[in-house]
């Protein structure tokens, strides 16, 4: 991936051949890579089938990128919630601008996996991509709910300190890429350079306004965000891919199983950037079970 905190593409091999067709009598085998909202996700999957009838097989966490896409064209499994951004390392598509679109990055996704007879399902409008957040005291003191936003704060000399890693700092896809096409600067003196690339270091910084800070580095749909206290920017000018979640199906399954398409279709939908840094909070920071937490929202959907 872009940065060595996201979950590193390597090389798997599995033994098994990937089947033509899917056994109507079998369940649908769900996995999710191994962390918190990719645990979310899957419940919210295995969840939505089973309440409608369809037997599932639960495989979640199963490991990172790289092992789950490839137990899903071995046919060792038949569904997951993947990353549509993540198209441009499966493809070698790395610096293609496609990707800093929403709908082009979804189109591109889908026609590629289509020709390896895997389906992409629609994606959550949340983007867990890098982000630039602030506290919310004071995004609300000064109206900041765009890097826009940001660049005039900044220009009219507003006090602002920046938490986050090196790498983020110095990658030219990071921050660089953000105060290019933005047009501002941090100094040093705004910024808290951090060993790692740990989000919840920066965010924790930013919530405890060490050193002066008041924002930090983060991905979108953090669960920590909420909880500490932090918004993200929204980067309207799109300088970062986009990282959409949206379920991954081998064809052959959805074809025998066809009402899985509208099922998650209809829950993806309300999966905004808001709602899932909610469900995220309620694993990583309130402690309860991913299980749980897929269970009361799909509860309060029928409501």
């Amino acid at each position: 991936m872009r940065f060595a905190t996201r979950p590193v593409i390597v090389a798997f091999a599995l033994s098994a051949a990937v089947c033509s067709t899917a056994n109507a009598d079998a369940p649908v085998v769900v996995s999710s890579k191994i962390d918190t909202e990719g645990s979310v996700l899957g419940e919210l999957i295995i969840q939505t089938l089973e309440r409608n009838g369809i037997a599932t097989e639960d495989r979640l966490q199963l490991g990172g990128t790289s092992v789950v896409r490839s137990a899903l064209k071995a046919g060792e499994i038949d569904l997951y919630p993947e990353y549509t951004g993540n198209g441009a390392f499966f493809f070698d598509m790395a610096d293609s601008l496609v990707w800093n679109d929403a709908d082009d990055a979804y189109k591109t996704v889908k026609a590629r996996d289509a020709e390896q007879g895997l389906v992409w399902l629609q994606p959550a409008s949340a983007n867990n991509t890098w982000a630039m957040s602030i506290r919310e005291d004071v995004a609300v003191a000064h109206d900041l709910s765009t890097l826009d936003d940001l660049t005039e704060y900044l220009a009219q000399g507003g006090a602002f300190k920046f938490a986050a890693s090196a790498e983020f700092v110095e990658s030219a896809q990071a921050l660089p890429a953000f105060q290019k096409a933005y047009g501002f600067e941090l100094s040093n003196d705004q910024l808290l350079v951090l060993s790692g690339g740990n989000t919840a270091a920066t965010m924790r910084a930013a919530a405890q306004q060490t050193s002066g800070v008041n924002a930090a580095m983060t991905y979108g749909t953090d669960g920590g965000l909420r909880a500490l206290g932090l918004v993200v920017l929204e980067d309207s000018k799109g300088v970062q891919p986009v990282y959409q979640p949206a379920p991954v199906v081998r064809a052959s399954v959805l074809e025998t199983h066809p009402r899985i398409e509208l099922l998650l279709n209809e829950v993806f939908a309300t999966l905004d950037l808001v709602t899932l840094q909610a469900l995220n909070a309620d694993v990583a920071v309130n402690g309860l079970s991913p299980d749980q937490v897929a269970r009361d929202y799909l509860d309060s959907l029928d409501d």
